[in-house]
């Protein structure tokens, strides 16, 4: 078996709109194909001795051992690598549970799709269902525990940490987007200007100088005792000598931590002596300069946690310890502890296991132990000196019974330090009392304090700590996200979207949008080249500026990634032609309906969907649709568009030379098509197509139609507004278009454009696509033979899989199935095309240039003009100028 591709999904796609994290796995089974796991003898026992966990997956049977029937009843090896894939994930403390694999329409050949909770473990995963796959097939040993190991280790250096994931999951309860902004825990909640950002339990909102004052013991010391606050008494040493002093004054029991340490990193408590007290120093010294010395205040640790000024949550923190028996050694009674379920590898569990490090064999050395003493019965062992989690420390939440003072003093101390969330660590023997009567101390104030004692403790209630977070970063109110509006489909999608966003800008929004020619900002190219996938769209939801986006959002990113969002408030779906057939296992008309349709089907339900009512294709996606439903019709009869309307519903029709929205059967008018350069006074049907859906769009977000009108008359096909998208030139004695049309529906477009057109001969300049199939390339031939007089072959430099001269003879295939005596020239490139076309043109002739490298050609062309001491592009508010009477 080969693995030819592997696919990771973040986002609704083609397999699911629910379940948007997904691999999926090109696997081409090779002679596997013929022997299916009921062909290969022992296979299925095999499979059960080694993964005996599997009899829980019940397949299509829908019953336990539902998936062990199938195998024994005969099933092909990508199914069994899909079940395989989830299986080893679940056993390595991830919850994945969704899987299919279907034919990509190549015999042998599969898409094996599974979830995924990290995206490298998901990676691995694919490729270790594999390698089992091929093991059980042959045979051979196989060391499973290993690969789950391996999985565990990945989830725990991928995963957020409980305390971001926390407020993630708050977030999305209240349907606020979330995009991670790199490896770590740096989040951002929200998009464009509503934008918040988090990293770990540090939010935008919380102040530098308050980071900066917590993670200085010196200075958080200073101010609270200056504010009455009870604090162990200390001082700074930066040699031995310093420390020996500062224990004459302090004496035994003492604290040694790194002044700018956090999370116990350093730190060592309850020391006894000068020999403890020097190793201590030594330690310390390994994480700053300064050493904090400071007076040890017997009592329980507690862990206070404030946010937003307000106590949320109290917990006392117990060390990791075992409990003798008088019997078991050390390593045995930590075995035993680990052994509680609650306890796992990392963060993957309530509770951390107890690992013998560093720290533990020096508390183990001043005590003259080691890990195979046996420890006293009922004596008790703190293995560590801090009680954190991480390090296999357990909480009990006291929160219910904390003293008014202490809360006050909690509250009071964030003010003082500055932090919207910090974690104060207090000393005492209880906080049912006050910390003045109980003598105990506040030892630190932590920012970016850990929540994962608060969410799960070990004993107590658990409390969601992440929800005063969201509250105070989205009080009542306030949005998250921002509109957004999502354009799909065969052709049109670049110019429908360029004139939503012109739409959108003129009425005040500040939008950012994505092409297929860039990302662009407030009408800023910021990216250049295709730019309608997810990450473009992610590029422009994450940029602070924008308040409105506008998205084209095509084929290739859904498949290749998945949306770049969860939600749009408007999706559009222009048209479903046969482009791109053939490439990503996307075989039929439907199948392609099926991935456009993805885009309709997560739009928010009190948005709108809007559909083009003369396409049955898009009509039947209806079916899928959670969201209004609004139409667009060039033909004002269209049965299914009055039915829409006289019920209640809307849409845009092409009326009598209006471009005119039907809102419950009343009719209002936006524009004379002849008023709207983007039409050319009507002969560019396509563009009154695309025109349509982007009028609907801008009055279903209640712009005003002063606005929508304005906006229609001063959007102009050119260079500037849209580049390569019917660019017209005007020479001295003929006319130049220059259009990226580069299918056969495209080029049908052109050719009724050109019927209304005035010129003759009519020239077209054209390329074949190397990855589209034999039919489309001939088909285009075919239709060019229609509309040009006279044709240019030219070469692309990107030929995608085929040789120039394959391209070539499809293209004449079809040009001769029309007409074997038309006149056809082959030229190397794009530019050599334009400049013999240019240079050959006659008087009254108008050249079509269909252009892949948009940029550049335009530039050529000026220049080509410029030489012929003409500037003036061709204005589209003269509306007949060479229009066909």
């Amino acid at each position: 078996m080969k693995i030819l591709d592997i696919k990771v999904l973040r986002g609704p796609n083609y397999w699911s709109n629910r379940r948007h994290k997904l691999i999926v796995m090109k696997l081409d089974l090779e002679e596997m194909e013929e022997l299916p796991s009921n062909k290969l003898n022992g296979f299925s026992e095999r499979l059960e001795k080694m993964i005996p966990s599997l009899y829980e997956h019940r397949c299509s049977e829908g019953c336990e051992g539902g998936f062990f029937q199938r195998v024994k009843e005969g099933t092909w090896m990508g199914h069994i690598a899909e079940h395989i894939a989830l299986e080893i994930q679940i056993l390595a403390g991830m919850d994945c549970g969704f899987g299919r694999t279907r034919g990509t329409g190549e015999i042998g050949v599969y898409n094996v799709v599974f979830t995924y909770t990290q995206e490298n473990a998901g990676i691995y995963a694919a490729k270790t269902a594999v390698r089992i796959v091929e093991a059980l097939i042959t045979g051979v040993p196989y060391q499973l525990d290993l690969d789950i190991q391996a999985l565990k280790i990945i989830r725990e250096e991928d995963k957020l940490g409980p305390s971001t994931q926390s407020i993630v999951d708050e977030a999305s309860k209240r349907g606020i987007p979330f995009m991670r902004l790199n490896g770590d825990s740096l989040i951002q909640l929200g998009y464009g200007v509503n934008q918040k950002r988090i990293m770990a339990t540090i939010t935008c909102q919380t102040s530098g100088i308050g980071v900066e004052i917590a993670g200085n013991k010196e200075d958080t010391k200073y101010l609270l005792n200056k504010a009455g606050v009870p604090v162990p008494k200390g001082s700074i040493s930066m040699t031995e000598e310093e420390l020996i002093n500062a224990l004459d004054s302090i004496g035994y029991p003492c604290v040694i931590k790194p002044i700018d340490g956090n999370h116990g990193k350093g730190a060592t408590t309850n020391i006894k002596n000068i020999e403890e007290a020097l190793i201590a120093f030594k330690l310390a010294k390994k994480h700053s300069e300064r050493i904090i010395v400071e007076k040890f205040i017997q009592g329980n640790d507690f862990r206070l946690l404030v946010i937003n000024h307000r106590l949320v949550a109290a917990a006392k923190r117990t060390p990791a310890h075992i409990v003798g028996d008088g019997k078991s050694t050390i390593k045995k009674l930590i075995d035993k502890v680990n052994a509680d379920p609650r306890r796992g590898f990392g963060h993957e569990n309530m509770l951390t296991e107890i690992k013998v490090d560093k720290m533990t064999q020096h508390i183990l050395s001043t005590k003259n132990l080691t890990i195979k003493s046996v420890l006293p019965n009922k004596k008790k062992l703190f293995l560590k000196t801090t009680a954190n989690l991480s390090t296999g420390g357990t909480a009990t939440d006291v929160t219910d019974t904390v003293h008014p003072y202490n809360k006050f003093m909690a509250e009071r101390i964030s003010r003082i330090i500055g932090l919207d969330i910090c974690g104060i660590d207090v000393m005492a023997s209880d906080l049912e009392h006050s910390v003045i009567e109980t003598g105990g101390s506040v030892l630190e104030v932590n920012a970016a304090p850990g929540f994962r004692m608060h969410l799960d403790p070990t004993i107590g209630l658990a409390r969601n700590v992440a929800e005063p977070v969201i509250d105070m970063l989205y009080p009542a109110g306030k949005k998250a996200g921002i509109p957004i509006i999502a354009i799909t489909g065969t052709n049109g999608k670049t110019t429908t979207t360029r004139l939503i966003a012109h739409i959108m800008k003129s009425a005040g929004f500040q939008v950012g949008y994505t092409t297929s020619d860039g990302v662009y900002v407030q009408n800023r190219m910021l990216q250049e080249g295709d730019c309608t996938g997810p990450k473009s769209a992610k590029f422009v939801l994450s940029d602070p500026t924008v308040n409105f986006a506008v998205l084209e959002t095509a084929r290739g990113g859904i498949l290749r990634e998945g949306l770049g969002f969860s939600h749009c408030d408007i999706g559009v779906v222009t048209n479903i032609t046969s482009d791109h057939l053939g490439l990503t296992g996307i075989q039929t008309i439907e199948q392609m309906a099926r991935v456009k349709s993805v885009v309709v089907e997560n739009v928010r339900p009190k948005g709108y969907s809007i559909l083009n009512a003369d396409d049955d294709l898009i009509l039947g996606m209806i079916e899928n649709i959670t969201s209004k439903i609004a139409l667009f019709s060039m033909n004002k009869n269209n049965k299914r568009v009055l039915d829409h309307c006289n019920a209640g519903g809307i849409a845009a029709i092409y009326e009598n030379g209006y471009i005119t929205i039907n809102k419950g059967g009343w009719k209002i008018r936006i524009e004379k098509v002849l008023n709207i350069p983007l039409t050319f006074s009507g002969r560019a049907i396509f563009m009154i197509q695309n025109v349509l859906p982007a009028a609907l769009a801008a009055f279903l977000r209640n712009v005003q139609l002063e606005d929508i009108r304005l906006a229609l008359q001063t959007f102009t096909p050119s260079p500037a507004q849209t580049p390569g998208r019917m660019n017209l030139f005007q020479f001295k004695e003929f006319g130049v278009l220059l259009d990226y049309a580069h299918n056969p529906s495209g080029m049908e477009a052109i050719g009724k454009f050109l019927k209304k057109t005035m010129g003759f001969p009519k020239v077209g300049i054209i390329s074949g696509t190397g990855d589209r199939r034999d039919e489309d390339i001939i088909e285009l031939g075919r239709v060019s033979a229609k509309v040009f007089d006279e044709i240019i072959i030219r070469q692309d430099p990107e030929l995608r899989g085929r040789t120039s001269q394959e391209i070539l003879d499809l293209l004449l295939k079809g040009i001769q199935s029309v007409n074997k005596n038309k006149m056809v020239s082959i030229v190397p490139d794009e530019a050599t095309a334009i400049k013999k076309s240019i240079k050959e043109a006659i008087k009254g002739s108008f050249i079509v240039l269909t252009s892949d490298a948009i940029p550049e050609s335009i530039q050529l062309i000026r220049e080509l003009k410029e030489k012929e001491g003409d500037l003036t592009v061709l204005k589209t508010d003269i509306p007949n100028l060479n229009s066909v009477p």
